[in-house]
C-alpha cells in the first residue's frame, strides 16, 4: 500500500542541501506511488501538498530571540524556558494537524532533529514521535557538534533529548561516514549512510537557446576560459585558494567567476577576496545578480539564470572548500562533465576520494603540481573529455538515483514492516 509521506523541516525553499535532497527523495518515492507532503516555515512546494507554519522557520523572530538567549551562555532564565515550551507546544499542535489533514502514514524529518537551528521544533517532533509512534525517518545532514556556534549552550538537556531523539523506532540516515561514527558514539544509535545523489541515469538537459548569451553577459571574450566557483561567498569555501590557483596559471584569459553572494558571515570575506584578487592580478567576476533559484526576467529586463544554466558554459569548476557535509557542487560538476579541482576536505578524503575519481586535488592549498595539472586539463581537449566521462560513469555507480532507490526501499521496509513495492 502506498505511503503518505510527510516531510518536516524549518525550510523547503531554494537551493540549500536540505531542500534539494528532500526533493530527490520525494521524486524516488513518487516512482513507487508514495505521495509526499511538506511541513515547514518557508515552502516553495506545490500549495495543495504544503502546510506552511511561519513560526517553524528558523528565521522567525520568536525563534531568533530564543537563539540569542541560549547559545554562547551556560544558563537560561525561566522566561526563556517558558517561551521555548510555549512555541514547542504550538508547533506540536500544528504538526498533529498536518498529520491529520494529509493523512500522513510516515514522517521524514529533514535535519530538523540534527542541527538545532530551531530548538522548539526539535522538541515538538521528539514529543510527537513519542506520543504517536508514527513510522519515521530522520535524515541528518549535519549535527550540532559539528558547528562551533553550538558548542556552548544553555539547553544541553534539550540537545540530549531531541537532537536527535533516542527513539528506538526512529530510523536514522546520515550522509557521510564521520556523521555515522559520531552519531553512534555520542547517541548510541545506528544509522544508514545514504550519500547525496543526482540523476546520473539521465544526463542533464541543456537549454542552449536560453543560455546562448550567458558568457557575453558575464563579460567574457570568445577566447576567455571561465573558471567557475559555484558556491556562496563564505570563509569555509576557501575561495582564496581559487584566486591563488588562477594567479599561478598566469594568463589573462583565465577568468574566475563566483556564482553566489556572500552568506550570513557578512561582506568582510568578500572584500578580502577582492583585495587578494587585485594583489594577485586575477580577473574576478561576481555574478550573483544574474543567478536565481529559477529562470525569470529581472525588473531591468535581463535574464536570470539558474546555477545549472551556468555549468555547461564553464571550462573548469573550483571547489577548494575547507569543510563540507558532503559536496553537492562536486557531484554537479561530474554531472555536467566539467573538470573540477578540489581541496582535500575531510568528507571528500574519507567518503569520495577512495572511489577513484580523476581530478586535481589540493592538499590544503594550490601548488605548482596542481596548477600544471589544471593547465593540462584546460589545454588538452581529449584528455579533458576522457577525464569527465570517466568521472560521470563512476558517479553513476555510486551517486545515482538507483543508489537512493535501493536505500529507501530498505528504510521504508524497516519503519513500516511492509515492502514498498
Amino acid at each position: 500500500m502506498p505511503e503518505r509521506v510527510g516531510f518536516v523541516s524549518t525550510r523547503f525553499a531554494g537551493l540549500d542541501g536540505v531542500s534539494l535532497e528532500s526533493a530527490k527523495w520525494a521524486r524516488v518515492f513518487w516512482d513507487y506511488e508514495h505521495t509526499s507532503y511538506w511541513y515547514a516555515g518557508r515552502l516553495d512546494r506545490d500549495a495543495e501538498s504544503s502546510y506552511c507554519v511561519p513560526e517553524a522557520f528558523f528565521g522567525h523572530p520568536e525563534n531568533m530571540w530564543i537563539d540569542q538567549q541560549i547559545w554562547g551562555r551556560g544558563e537560561r532564565s525561566r522566561l526563556v524556558t517558558r517561551r521555548i515550551h510555549e512555541l514547542a507546544d504550538f508547533l506540536k499542535e500544528t504538526l498533529y494537524d498536518f498529520v491529520k489533514q494529509h493523512e500522513i502514514t510516515m514522517l521524514v524529518l529533514e535535519n530538523a532533529v540534527a542541527i538545532p537551528m530551531h530548538v522548539p521544533l526539535g522538541l515538538a517532533l521528539a514529543e510527537l514521535l513519542a506520543e504517536t509512534r508514527l513510522p519515521a525517518i530522520a535524515h541528518h545532514h549535519d549535527f550540532y557538534w559539528e558547528r562551533s556556534r553550538f558548542s556552548v549552550s544553555a539547553v544541553e538537556e534539550y540537545l540530549d533529548m531531541a537532537f536527535p531523539p533516542r527513539d528506538p523506532e526512529l530510523q536514522h540516515v546520515v550522509i557521510n561516514l564521520k556523521g555515522q561514527e559520531e552519531l553512534s558514539r555520542r547517541k548510541g544509535v545506528s544509522s544508514l549512510l545514504i550519500p547525496n545523489v543526482l540523476d546520473f541515469e539521465n544526463p542533464p538537459e541543456v537549454d542552449w537557446e536560453y543560455t546562448a548569451g550567458i558568457r557575453e553577459e558575464i563579460g567574457l571574450e570568445p577566447g576567455d576560459v571561465m573558471i567557475l566557483q559555484p558556491t556562496r561567498i563564505v570563509p569555509r569555501k576557501g575561495i582564496e585558494h581559487s584566486i591563488k590557483l588562477v594567479s599561478m596559471l598566469n594568463d589573462p584569459k583565465y577568468k574566475l567567476v563566483i556564482s553566489h553572494e556572500a552568506g550570513d558571515e557578512g561582506l568582510d570575506y568578500r572584500r578580502m577576496l577582492e583585495e587578494e584578487a587585485q594583489d594577485e592580478n586575477v580577473d574576478l567576476r561576481f555574478i550573483s545578480t544574474m543567478i536565481g533559484d529559477y529562470r525569470q526576467i529581472s525588473s531591468q529586463g535581463k535574464k536570470i539564470y539558474t546555477l545549472w544554466d551556468l555549468y555547461p558554459h564553464a571550462d573548469l569548476v573550483t571547489y577548494p572548500s575547507l569543510y563540507e557535509g558532503f559536496g553537492n557542487a562536486l557531484l554537479e560538476a561530474f554531472y555536467f562533465k566539467v573538470p573540477v579541482v578540489i581541496n582535500r576536505y575531510d568528507i571528500f578524503a574519507r567518503d569520495i576520494e577512495p572511489k577513484g575519481f580523476r581530478l586535481p586535488i589540493m592538499d590544503g592549498y594550490p601548488n605548482r603540481r596542481v596548477a600544471e595539472e589544471v593547465r593540462h586539463i584546460l589545454e588538452d581537449k581529449q584528455y579533458r573529455e576522457e577525464m569527465t566521462e570517466f568521472n560521470y560513469q563512476l558517479a553513476s555507480k555510486f551517486y545515482s538515483y538507483s543508489v537512493l532507490r535501493r536505500s529507501l526501499r530498505t528504510l521504508v521496509t524497516n519503519v513500516t514492516g511492509l515492502s514498498w513495492i
